[in-house]
């Protein structure tokens, strides 16, 4: 079977919850400040550490996608070729946290009345963007998932191949993104004076809980076994598991 080269999504996963961790941080700093006293620092911190980390995740699930088209031989059956389905997906991922990020920069040109307007435009195209390039993915990961059941491969029905548990990951995942940038779309379409903008409830139950769910998930069901089995070694069990180490005994 042909090697992959080593993509880190698990590396990514805690890099990006640091990412969320500090822009909740930067809020919370800037709800301790006094009324009509606030700073300019934690407003910017928590305006894009909070609104692209979801970007990043998207990112490690479209190479999970990639890895299990490899695992289980199944590149006839996916819409994009796998050499170019990964990248395909990462780069327009790239242009949404870009058009975010810039964005999100803008809003906070204090010092001009017109670029924090610009900047909502341009969250909002960044917001819309992602939302059609992740509507597609699924529609390409679900077309594989059907042709897949309808003639497996030799590969995929193997035991220790769980093809459908990683898939599982990749809906779970990608419906809680998708939720999280509709409802961002929404709310930066109704403006500052929107309803949404206006009760920081809204924010905690379609942003901040998906989000801590994708985190949770992603450490709990995370496909990382796909990289095992690619280098023809046994997968562990999946979840977590208390593994006892044992010192080497040093040599005499």
């Amino acid at each position: 079977m042909p090697a992959e080269p080593s993509a880190s999504t698990s590396f990514a996963n805690p890099f990006v919850s640091v990412v969320e961790f500090i822009g909740y941080a930067g809020r919370a700093a800037s709800a301790s400040q006094e009324v009509n006293c606030w700073s300019l620092g934690p407003f910017i911190i928590q305006g894009i550490f909070i609104l692209v980390p979801p970007a990043l995740f998207a990112a490690s699930i479209y190479i999970i996608l990639g890895r299990i088209i490899l695992l289980t031989e199944g590149e006839s059956y996916s819409m994009i070729k796998r050499t170019r389905l990964t990248k395909t997906f990462v780069w327009g991922d790239v242009l949404c946290f870009w058009l975010q990020a810039g964005g999100g920069g803008l809003q906070a040109a204090s010092a001009s009345a017109t670029l924090p307007k610009i900047g909502n435009y341009v969250v909002i195209a960044g917001l819309a963007f992602q939302i059609v390039w992740f509507g597609f993915f699924l529609i390409v990961a679900t077309t594989f998932h059907r042709r897949m059941l309808r003639a497996p491969t030799e590969r995929s029905q193997q035991p220790e191949v769980r093809w459908e548990s990683y898939l599982t990951t990749l809906y779970v995942c990608s419906s809680l993104i998708m939720v999280r940038s509709v409802f961002r779309v929404i709310e930066y379409a109704m403006g500052n004076d929107g309803y949404l903008m206006a009760h920081e409830a809204f924010l905690y139950v379609f942003d901040s809980v998906p989000m801590f769910i994708v985190v949770v998930w992603l450490h709990w069901k995370h496909p990382s076994e796909i990289g095992l089995l690619l280098r023809g070694q046994e997968p562990r069990a999946n979840g977590f598991e208390i593994v006892t180490m044992r010192r080497k005994e040093a040599e005499i």
